[in-house]
């Protein structure tokens, strides 16, 4: 075939892919107004996670996997906008990396709603304002968003869903690096890169933001400045790219949450977290923890933080594998709230990404 043959085959095929996306998105709308009516949520992660996993099963390529999960998030997006005005909470400002795990979760057609902290993230929820909200919860590198784990303590929000995004930070600005004399940075990010900056940026000055867009935004309007930031941040302030993947850890990767107000139903592949309390005495936590062991159930992180309610008394946060409902982890679950002062299943979610 020439290329006027090929040009002609992709014209025929287009005319066939718009169809069928209009077709599908009928069928998507026919199913809300059906959840709308039974009061019903829309957006449904275990579905998501079942679509994504049948299309990668059927794709014989070219196209790579990650590039079809990536259109089909904007086929769904796009479907979920028409069904509803859909508002996505997150922790900004905009052009965080927040933002960026936001966008990469719903994809670009749905509403997208900056909150100055975790906690009004947790409030346009609750209050119903915005649908769902997204917020990092811990770091590969440095570790838990201890905030974020605060606000579970007194809020009945549910982890519906978790995404782990690769952080890839960046040196960006408007000038050459050797022309770079201050450095506009969040203190993460410092803590992500200190080793790349004392190679090869050991004389310039660094100045603390409040978050990576703020790097960015004070870079584009000051000379001979720079900033580390993320691809988005170089994107909406108009700052070039100096140089980019200079995290010391090339696997630095943050675990993002998206808060609902209902739990998932079982996909086979889960995760629960809970936030458990227990008395202060000498075996305390082991004895706490056996009903995980009796049911051989594997815990994945644990962490502590002070309930802030009384003097030496802390809150417990548990993650372990399966769903609350599985019979196992139910039964663990039984066992764990007549050992405990407190226990509350904070979500169960797919655990795929």
């Amino acid at each position: 075939m020439n290329i006027p043959d090929h040009r002609k085959a992709i014209d025929r095929l287009d005319a066939q892919i718009v169809r069928l996306l209009n077709e599908r998105t009928r069928h998507v709308l026919g199913i809300g107004e059906i959840k709308l009516k039974a009061g019903e949520e829309i957006y449904v992660p275990h579905r998501e996670l079942a679509v994504f996993q049948r299309v990668c099963k059927q794709n014989a390529g070219p196209i790579t996997d990650e590039s079809l999960r990536a259109i089909y998030r904007e086929i769904m997006s796009s479907a979920l906008s028409l069904e509803k005005t859909m508002t996505i909470a997150y922790f900004g400002p905009e052009a965080t990396f927040t933002h960026q795990a936001a966008i990469q979760k719903f994809g670009t057609s749905l509403r997208y709603a900056a909150q100055k902290t975790i906690g009004d993230v947790f409030t346009e929820v609750c209050k119903g304002r915005a649908d769902y909200g997204v917020v990092p919860v811990e770091n590969s590198t440095e570790g838990v968003v201890t905030h974020t784990l605060d606000m579970f303590v007194d809020n009945d929000l549910k982890i519906v869903a978790q995404l782990v995004l690769r952080i890839q930070q960046c040196l960006i600005g408007n000038c050459r690096r050797d022309k770079i004399r201050k450095l506009f940075v969040h203190p993460q990010s410092l803590a992500q890169c200190r080793g790349w900056l004392s190679r090869n940026l050991p004389d310039v000055e660094l100045i603390e933001t409040s978050s990576n867009a703020r790097s960015a935004e004070r870079a584009a309007k000051e000379k001979n400045s720079a900033a580390l930031a993320g691809v988005l941040a170089a994107e909406h302030y108009g700052l070039g790219i100096l140089e980019s993947n200079i995290q010391d850890n090339s696997e630095n990767a943050t675990r993002f949450l998206v808060l609902g107000r209902q739990c998932s139903p079982p996909t086979g592949c889960d995760r629960t977290s809970l936030m458990i309390s227990i008395t202060d005495k000498a075996g305390a936590l082991f004895q706490a923890l056996a009903p995980l062991r009796r049911y051989k159930i594997n815990m994945t992180k644990i962490e502590s933080r002070p309930s802030k309610r009384k003097a030496w008394e802390y809150f417990f946060f548990i993650d372990c594998d399966g769903h609350s409902s599985d019979r196992k982890v139910a039964k663990a679950i039984a066992e764990l709230e007549r050992q405990c002062n407190f226990v509350k299943v904070l979500g169960s979610y797919p655990n795929a990404e």
